[in-house]
């Protein structure tokens, strides 16, 4: 029986090594394509327009650092680390 328990152990572990492989490739060819997108938006002169914030605005105003990446997060259901950058591009 306890072979099993370590068979199945074994199983699982190389499950989530493949997965976590795949994951890691799938992010990279994200993004590729994102660079490829802002290569081609930048050769033909689109700029992206960055949404008026003025809740974001205020709360960076008043130092609130954290709670203006919250915000940000909930009018554009960015993520968070595309949350952070763009409050910090924002300050």
């Amino acid at each position: 029986m306890e072979i099993w328990g370590l068979f199945l152990a074994a199983l699982m572990i190389a499950s989530f090594a493949g997965l976590e492989a795949r994951l890691g490739r799938t992010q990279r060819k994200i993004e590729r394509v994102e660079r490829q997108l802002d290569l081609i938006l930048g050769h033909l002169g689109i700029q992206e327009e960055q949404p008026s914030l003025p809740r974001v605005t205020e709360l960076l105003r008043d130092g609130k650092k954290i709670e203006a990446i919250k915000a940000y997060r909930e009018a554009t259901g960015a993520g968070l680390l595309e949350a952070k950058q763009a409050v910090e591009r924002m300050d």
